[in-house]
């Protein structure tokens, strides 16, 4: 009788989530799973094409190219990105008081909207009058005309860093939470071994992190495979086509070329593959076994 109410109390308790996630998540994938069938360019009447739209999703090489891109950005986000919050994470969860200062200072990124950063960097980058070149040029490096946005072989890595300076301080306040976590009884016990502070980072710190790790990995690269409001406002997926992501191509398949369908193909894989990458990391990580990091200490 008690385990019976219990399992009844836990559906109660699941309900709001569950609707939560059915009505904001599931229905509008189910939704784009239907207009990806159809030739619609949004207002006229729609036609029902069935698997042509998927058929034909990479015919024209754009798409493809697009998710070179993709993968592209979501390795340099990861490279800029986890070993610099690792660090500062370290950083902020020391007992020093000024520490905390810079915590607040650090996490201040994470505040502003995409489109404000887009707008501010945009004007940071500018090549006539923007702050990176001028400093550049005062120090004595380049000429100060260095057009960072316009340039192809240059806009992806930009636009990575932008994104990393927005959401390092995300991952920090992870990493430093994880770290805040771990007995301080390892590290006095590593002191008494003799190890300095590079070796108990090294083997105390990072493996305690692990999990902490991961879950920045699956975050960072899930959320650069859908990123698109920032470089819509710094680059409109140019110079060219050098930063049009897959998010880019979405929007201008559906709303530049008026073709429903064919972006709302591409809204699908991003799905799916985000979708995927999660189950992948957290299966092959051991992250859903959830063991504890204390065995063997």
């Amino acid at each position: 009788m008690l385990g019976s109410r219990m399992n009844w109390q836990r559906w109660v308790m699941m309900l709001p989530a569950a609707l939560f996630f059915g009505v904001f998540a599931l229905v509008p994938m189910l939704v784009a799973v239907y207009y990806s069938g159809l030739n619609w360019d949004g207002v006229s009447k729609a036609t029902w094409v069935g698997f042509y739209n998927w058929t034909h999703a990479f015919d024209d090489g754009q798409a493809l190219h697009s998710l070179w891109l993709t993968i592209e950005l979501m390795v340099l986000c990861w490279l800029l990105q986890n070993p610099l919050s690792l660090v500062l994470g370290v950083f902020m969860a020391g007992k020093q008081r000024h520490r905390v200062v810079y915590g607040v200072v650090y996490f201040i990124p994470l505040l502003f909207s995409a489109v404000a950063i887009g707008i501010t960097w945009s004007y940071i980058l500018d090549p006539e009058f923007g702050l990176i070149d001028t400093l550049l040029q005062a120090v004595g490096i380049g000429n100060g005309t260095e057009n960072w946005l316009g340039n192809p072989h240059l806009a992806m890595l930009v636009v990575a860093c932008i994104i990393a300076w927005q959401f390092i301080p995300f991952n920090s306040l992870l990493y430093q939470s994880g770290v805040k976590q771990i007995p301080a009884s390892l590290y006095e016990a590593a002191m008494l071994d003799g190890a300095g502070p590079l070796k108990a980072f090294f083997h105390i710190t990072l493996p305690q992190l692990k999990y902490t790790i991961i879950t920045t990995t699956v975050l960072i690269l899930t959320g650069t495979l859908t990123y698109f409001d920032l470089i819509y406002v710094v680059t409109n997926g140019g110079p060219g086509d050098s930063t049009e992501v897959l998010a880019m191509d979405m929007y201008k398949e559906a709303f530049t070329n008026l073709n429903i369908g064919a972006g709302s193909v591409i809204a699908v894989i991003l799905a799916a593959a985000g979708l995927l990458l999660s189950i992948l990391i957290l299966k092959f990580t051991g992250f859903n076994k959830m063991e504890s990091q204390m065995e063997g200490t």
